[in-house]
């Protein structure tokens, strides 16, 4: 299986059906009056955490995701019918970003947990919504609110409570395999595990905990040398660090603080967690050689177990410790920022450019919408389109660029007059 834990993808929200002008015709209804119905919400794109994922290989293939829109509104004051929304499933683990800015918007650390990456827009209501004592036909109703588009990044960071770091070959993938279910590919040759693996290690009468063989660091992994570049964010969420070293080497504390050292020039806060060193394959030592060999790591300051993945000496010890020191650690918190509120999903600047012979082209999405929603022969209709538009800042920034009387003014398939200080003229239309 290719094991892919970074992509972007673009989402897109379903826009909101537009409410519908309807009057009711029937001859049993003397007074007929307004029936169009409100359009139906459009689909939001949720992204759901999962367990039965382990990576991202899926969105390397496809790389953007749309949800439907909203049912229009429909005569008989019939609602228009909400959009399914669109669940993405990724590992738990995974982190959302920002393309654009690399900031973290949220964090899927647990299974099942939810996040609404895009929100479906909203339903336009119908004409029938509208109708007041003194305006008992109104012959306009409301465009649904458009879908949002988003860029975003999904970030995999393996969910694992020990992290197990050191050179190839130095029995971190051995190591696991005799103290968990996991199976990964081990031979006598460097870089043999290309990828992360993880296993759960069961240890008394406790849960247990979940261990990470981190692959590929080597001399320079922090600028990118190796394959330690891309699999380093796996050790961010661990509480502890596990250094394997290899005792059979020819300088086994220089192999140590080769890896330290990149650790600690890694981006984030890896170098301050908790670690202990396991010096392995103690098998091919006599003991009094061992202990020589053990000496060198004292200064480090840190608990040094001597274990054999093959014998399995040692293993257990190591495996009590870290069952017992791992609940003293505090877990890694999640990281989110709040989500967006329907006020600012639903704002969009006004663009006006202007063209080739005093043509004002106005371009708004929900305007645009809203005029075609609009009977602009229909004084009371207009009238309340000419309020939108001049909430919307669109005669202010008009105003400003110096439009003058006569000039014509362009929304979608609309063109008109612009007359600022006549409102009877807005009825020029084109």
């Amino acid at each position: 299986m290719n094991f892919v834990d970074i992509v972007s993808i673009k989402i897109e929200s379903g826009s909101g059906g537009d409410g519908a002008i309807y009057f009711r015709k029937e001859k049993y209804v003397p007074n007929g009056g307004p029936s169009g119905g409100d359009g139906g919400d459009g689909g939001s794109i949720i992204i759901e955490a999962s367990t039965d994922l382990q990576t991202l290989l899926d969105f390397k293939f496809k790389h953007k995701f749309t949800a439907e829109p909203g049912e229009n509104g429909r005569i008989k004051n019939q609602f228009g019918k909400k959009a399914d929304d669109l669940i993405i499933k990724v590992p738990v683990g995974t982190l959302i970003k920002d393309t654009e800015t690399g900031k973290i918007i949220f964090d899927l650390s647990v299974d099942k947990k939810r996040f609404v990456g895009a929100k479906g827009g909203k339903g336009g209501r119908g004409n029938a919504k509208f109708a007041t004592s003194t305006n008992k036909t109104p012959h306009y109703s409301e465009p649904g609110v458009s879908g949002i588009i988003k860029d975003i990044t999904l970030e995999l960071k393996s969910i694992a409570d020990v992290g197990l770091v050191g050179l190839p070959n130095a029995g971190k993938s051995s190591l696991l395999s005799v103290v968990s279910a996991s199976k990964p590919k081990i031979a006598n040759y460097p870089f043999t595990t290309l990828t992360p693996n993880l296993g759960v290690v069961k240890s008394g009468d406790n849960d247990g905990f979940v261990m990470a063989d981190i692959p590929g660091l080597i001399e320079g992994a922090h600028k990118g040398i190796g394959l330690g570049h891309q699999f380093l964010r796996h050790v961010e969420r661990t509480r502890l660090l596990v250094h394997i070293v290899d005792a059979s080497t020819e300088n086994p504390f220089f192999d140590y603080e080769t890896i330290n050292h990149e650790l600690m020039l890694y981006p984030g806060d890896i170098e301050n967690k908790q670690k202990i060193i396991v010096l392995n394959k103690t098998d091919l030592f006599l003991p009094e050689d061992f202990e020589e060999v053990k000496k060198t790591f004292t200064d480090t300051g840190l608990e040094v177990f001597a274990i054999s993945a093959v014998t399995k000496q040692g293993v257990k010890e190591l495996v009590t410790y870290i069952s017992k020191v791992l609940p003293t650690i505090a877990k890694i918190e999640d990281t989110w920022v709040e989500e967006e509120s329907e006020e600012d999903v639903e704002k969009e600047l006004v663009k006006i450019t202007q063209e080739k012979g005093n043509i004002f082209l106005v371009e708004h999405h929900r305007i645009q919408k809203l005029l075609a929603l609009t009977d602009v022969y229909d004084e009371r209709a207009l009238n309340r389109f000419m309020k939108i538009i001049t909430g919307a800042g669109v005669i202010e920034q008009l105003k400003k660029m110096n439009a003058k009387e006569g000039d014509s003014v362009k929304i979608g398939d609309f063109q008109f007059d612009y007359y600022p200080d006549d409102k009877d003229s807005w009825s020029n239309w084109d």
